[in-house]
């Protein structure tokens, strides 16, 4: 072969190998590295070492067994549990901490942290440098606070069972998840039980809590200083209160249950602009309570079987409540005021459950307005032994005389448009039946 046409093959072999190696570096990385996975068995120390041997990208496989911790996860690793892996820190601290971006912990039972609410003691506890870390199907049992995301952005707490400390005063325990300062990021599809409150959330933006169940604590979810944000799905059930949504502005809350919570369904306390839509609420002392919100939307929720359906009081204005349906609910409202409020938009009102009302028309309206807290009303909540005059001729009597002499009605909720028919469309992924 000529010498210039040897040299000119060889330069062309050397640029197809640079070319080849650009190319394997852009989509996989510098050449030769490549992700390990560890097999961790139970040992002194054993689960700390190997994280602190692996590189980036690595996974750690937990083996079956008691592996003691407290543990801090430092790199971007997955660590997965197999089936029986227990990391349990002996009543110390956080049993792991995360500690790093992009971490994801799963499969693991997590158990065993300090008792100090001073310190943080977690079950897991993700720091701000957990930006995208993820924490999915875990059991996550028998810490002072289940899972903490203290600043980092986008993480995710999914899929997992956290149950809290039951042998301690309420007022005592941590809550199921804590989340402070954590744009972005989401919890969902988790189990919750036997902490403070399920889901506590204070100082953040842009979260979203879907499609968890919360039984046995305090409040299921409670929002502070947090706007922007989704509460979509969920299921309270047998809680002090549903849904505390306080301090915060532009909250999306749909399709979620309130069922057999004692006080309250929901609770809006200086809750601003947010939208309630698609929610069901049965068995609790009050469906909801408002207190100095204002701007609030609620559309097709269901009341059902409280003992007041809505509380309205301390000046909240600008609230548009249309489309709902009041259901058996001993008081439909109680209204603290003297000022007229409409119940209705856009010529279509709420379905009231006692409201015996005629549609001539057929157009799905009653002909006459709604009005569900009158003199009689008021005079049950300031005297509830009233209630056994009213079937009484005089009640019929004051109330006949309301109708005739409008200026006798104190001021309250008037309804100008109330529905024949429930609007509640479908309450089978809330626990309702629309009924």
């Amino acid at each position: 072969m000529p010498e210039g046409l040897a040299r000119m093959t060889g330069f062309a072999s050397h640029l197809f190998l640079w070319l080849l190696l650009g190319a394997i570096a852009a989509v996989g990385g510098p050449v030769g590295a490549c992700a390990k996975t560890l097999v961790i068995e139970p040992g002194d120390g054993a689960l700390q070492q190997a994280i602190r041997s692996a590189s980036a990208g690595d996974t750690i496989v937990v083996s079956p067994g008691v592996h003691l911790g407290p543990i801090i996860i430092d790199k971007d690793v997955t660590v997965r549990g197999k089936e029986g892996a227990i990391i349990d820190g002996q009543g110390t601290s956080r049993v792991v901490t995360i500690d790093a971006p992009s971490v994801k912990l799963t499969g693991l039972t997590i158990r065993g942290s300090g008792g100090l609410l001073a310190t943080e003691d977690s079950g897991v506890f993700v720091t701000k440098r957990g930006e995208g870390s993820i924490v999915e199907n875990n059991n996550i049992t028998g810490n002072l606070i289940g899972v903490y995301l203290k600043g980092p952005r986008d993480a995710v707490v999914r899929g997992n069972r956290i149950s809290g400390r039951s042998d301690l005063r309420l007022n005592e325990r941590g809550n199921g998840v804590h989340l402070w300062n954590t744009p972005g990021s989401v919890v969902e599809g988790n189990d919750i039980s036997q902490g403070r409150d399920g889901i506590f959330v204070t100082t953040s933006k842009r979260n979203t809590f879907r499609d968890n169940r919360i039984h046995n604590v305090r409040f299921a979810v409670h929002y502070m200083y947090t706007n922007d944000s989704e509460v979509s799905g969920n299921v309270s059930a047998g809680n002090h209160l549903g849904y505390a949504i306080m301090y915060s502005s532009r909250i999306k809350v749909k399709r979620n249950s309130s069922k057999g919570d004692r006080k309250y369904g929901f609770l809006l306390n200086y809750a601003n602009r947010s939208d309630f839509d698609g929610n069901f609420v049965e068995g609790a002392n009050k469906c909801v309570f408002i207190y100095n919100a204002n701007r609030n939307t609620f559309r097709r929720n269901m009341f059902r079987d409280c003992q007041i359906g809505i509380h309205f009081t301390a000046g909240s204005e600008r609230n548009s409540i249309s489309e709902n349906a009041f259901i058996q609910n001993r008081a439909q409202v109680k209204y603290v005021g003297t000022r007229h409020i409409e119940w209705s938009a856009n010529s279509r009102g709420n379905y009231w459950s006692d409201n015996l009302a005629f549609d001539l028309n057929s157009d799905g309206i009653a002909d006459e307005p709604y009005k569900p807290n009158d003199v009689v009303d008021q005079l049950v909540w300031r005297h509830p032994a009233a209630k056994l005059l009213l079937t009484s001729p005089a009640v019929h009597v004051l109330r006949w005389a309301q109708s005739v002499f409008p200026s006798l009605y104190p001021g309250g909720v008037t309804d100008s448009a109330p529905l024949m028919k429930s609007p509640a469309s479908d309450y089978s992924r809330t626990g309702g039946d629309g009924s």
